[in-house]
């Protein structure tokens, strides 16, 4: 394992680019309630890059891995003290310029660790890794979209169970179905990595929302809300170490098919990629087609006009 910023341009030179495999960590800075640090996300997403690195060196002997910096950039994130706002065009296109410049340099595998759930950062992440594979003919794979998705469905919760070795308790389960940003899993997950930096959260109650209630902006910042979604008393490492063991094993598959060509780097997906509302061309098309649409309203209504004139 090697890390990007910490070696020579020779040193890099010298790395077998059909061997190596780049993992690139991008995460926003984000208010996360008032127990966590704003950079669970990264913290998140650097254990990850580490994670994978470590184990495709260890699985696959001759091979290096090349660790980015992490990049502290995110979009659809809520917007509290602490929260670094970037637009989501920006965070896909940082990710073009550096799968780019890494692809120019020889680089054909390049991997995405993130730690954000936000629906449009997935989608601009996955955006930015299509985009510099078919530019630059390499494979740039964004897969945590896909992970998150599946986890956040409950897809896991048999192999979670298996490596906590107990069932969960149907409290548990409906604190799993409400978990979506600060509560169990990134508590968890933050005891485990970092607890150092975790404050009081044992004291916090449960934070509830409706779907109705999610896809307004800010929602848990709303009415008193304190920043966070789910249950965070309930925090656990136990808990996040099975989980983090489990979607790292989902990962690995989805890494070794993409280093062995089984799989394409778009092959597997978020749903929010598909969704064209999420996309960072969305909206400024949308703004493009409504003014075509009203010029050609106002030219149509001349013309009427025009042809009752005496």
């Amino acid at each position: 394992m090697h890390r990007l910023e910490e070696m020579t341009t020779p040193a890099l030179d010298a790395l077998d680019r059909a061997r190596t495999a780049v993992v690139l960590a991008v995460s926003p800075l984000e208010q996360h309630g008032p127990h966590l640090p704003v950079g669970v996300d990264a913290f998140a997403a650097r254990h990850f890059a580490e994670a994978i690195a470590a184990r495709v060196v260890a699985a696959r002997p001759g091979w290096a891995a090349l660790l980015a910096p992490t990049l502290h950039l995110g979009s659809f994130t809520f917007d509290g003290v602490g929260t670094i706002r970037v637009r989501q065009r920006v965070v896909r296109d940082a990710l073009v310029d550096y799968g780019g410049s890494l692809a120019r340099a020889g680089f054909r595998y390049i991997l995405v660790a993130n730690g954000h759930a936000g629906p449009g950062h997935l989608a601009a992440l996955e955006e930015a890794a299509a985009t510099v594979s078919r530019r630059h003919r390499v494979a740039m794979a964004s897969f945590t979209g896909h992970l998150a998705w599946q986890f956040l469905r409950g897809r896991y919760l048999a192999r979670i169970e298996s490596a906590l070795g107990r069932p969960l308790t149907a409290e548990e389960r409906h604190a799993f179905a409400d978990d979506a940003h600060g509560g169990w899993w990134e508590t968890s997950l933050m005891l485990l990595l970092r607890p150092d930096l975790v404050g009081d959260y044992r004291a916090l109650p449960p934070a509830r929302y409706s779907w109705p209630e999610r896809i307004v902006p800010n929602y848990p910042l709303r009415g008193g809300g304190r920043g966070y979604v789910g249950h965070p008393a309930l925090g656990d490492p136990a808990f996040a170490r099975a989980t983090v063991e489990v979607l790292l094993a989902e990962a690995m598959t989805i890494v070794d098919g993409v280093l062995d060509g089984h799989l394409r780097p778009a092959d597997r997906p978020s749903p929010f990629f598909r969704v064209p509302f999420f996309r960072t061309d969305f909206w400024p098309a949308a703004a493009v087609a409504a003014t075509a649409l009203a010029a050609a309203g106002l030219a149509l209504a001349g013309r009427r006009l025009h042809g009752r004139s005496p």
